[in-house]
């Protein structure tokens, strides 16, 4: 004891082996529970950042931007008119692009029948195209309008393409009955006729009449029974006459 009656106390750290190894132990695992308790939360932590600064790259950044816009399947339409209607803009994000607009926009181009737009990994936007087929052209005036097996007018063309017969519609169109009667007649005529056929004519849904090759005509008169009208139609080109009815099957003419 110092002088004065007054104590010096000391602070000394007490060797690890006067910890009593019960508690050392229960320390230990104390840590342990803290550490398995932390593991999930760091771990979680880090799949988010991760996964930020991934959709950041991908989906806010060029770096997976567009760089190339390639087109195939196109033949009346350009590459190049495709890429216009598509209207993406270069380094935009590949992942933020709407596919579904694009084949809308592409799909408003008349002749674009179907369009499939997809992603190829790491900057190319894929645009497959099936354009219309024609299967007759319409006179319009000195020019030719093509509509294809729906009907729909799709193109127009300064002559005739060669192998397309004339439709002769006053209003050609999806919608149109005539139009509609005209499409049925002409998937339904047998080889021999679709050779020698030059126009299908439709004033009505109950006039329509074929114009053959030499002057000959084929007079149909509706829509209905058209496989039958073809089978007996193509059967009397055979025989003399210019002129061939068989508006009705059961009683068919030819002068």
């Amino acid at each position: 004891m110092a002088a004065g009656g007054t104590r010096n106390w000391r602070l000394v750290r007490a060797d690890t082996d006067a910890v009593p190894p019960s508690a050392r132990r229960f320390m230990a695992r104390a840590r342990q529970r803290r550490l398995r308790a932390a593991m999930p939360w760091a771990v979680g932590a880090g799949v988010l950042l991760v996964a930020g600064v991934l959709t950041w790259l991908v989906y806010g950044t060029s770096v997976l931007g567009v760089r190339n816009v390639e087109v195939v399947g196109v033949q009346v339409l350009t590459a190049d008119q495709v890429r216009a209607a598509a209207a993406v803009q270069e380094g935009r994000p590949l992942a933020g692009v709407d596919l579904d607009r694009v084949g809308a926009r592409i799909r408003a181009l008349p002749p674009v029948d179907r369009v499939a737009v997809s992603r190829r990994w790491p900057g190319t936007l894929m645009i497959e195209v099936v354009e219309r087929t024609p299967v007759a052209a319409v006179p319009a005036g000195t020019r030719f309008t093509l509509i294809d097996g729906e009907g729909v007018p799709f193109r127009t063309v300064a002559e005739q393409p060669d192998g397309l017969p004339l439709a002769r519609l006053a209003t050609p169109g999806r919608d149109d009955e005539n139009t509609g009667s005209a499409l049925t007649v002409l998937a339904a005529l047998s080889d021999d006729l679709r050779e020698q056929l030059i126009a299908i004519s439709v004033a009505s849904p109950v006039q329509i009449r074929l114009e053959l090759r030499k002057g000959r005509v084929v007079i149909w008169g509706d829509d209905t029974d058209s496989a039958k009208k073809s089978e007996v139609a193509t059967a009397l080109l055979k025989q003399k006459g210019d002129e061939i009815d068989v508006s009705a099957t059961t009683v068919v003419t030819i002068r």
